[in-house]
């Protein structure tokens, strides 16, 4: 199994908007501890590419995104 960071997109960032984007939501097969409540997706590859995992981004629903 290869190591997993799983990010979803934050719900209220504006496009636009000079604010990281991303959240992390969960680590799997990988001792990583993020200190960070946001994150740029520039950022989350790097730290990805570092540690050998792939980036699962996580999809929301329309609703979700409307609000």
């Amino acid at each position: 199994m290869s190591a997993k960071i799983f990010v979803r997109e934050r719900r209220k960032v504006e496009k636009g908007e000079k604010k990281p984007r991303f959240r992390v939501i969960g680590v799997c097969g990988i001792d990583l501890k993020l200190y960070v409540e946001h994150i740029r997706k520039q950022e989350l590859d790097q730290i990805a590419k570092a540690v050998g995992a792939e980036v699962m981004y996580l999809e929301t629903s329309k609703e979700e995104r409307a609000e």
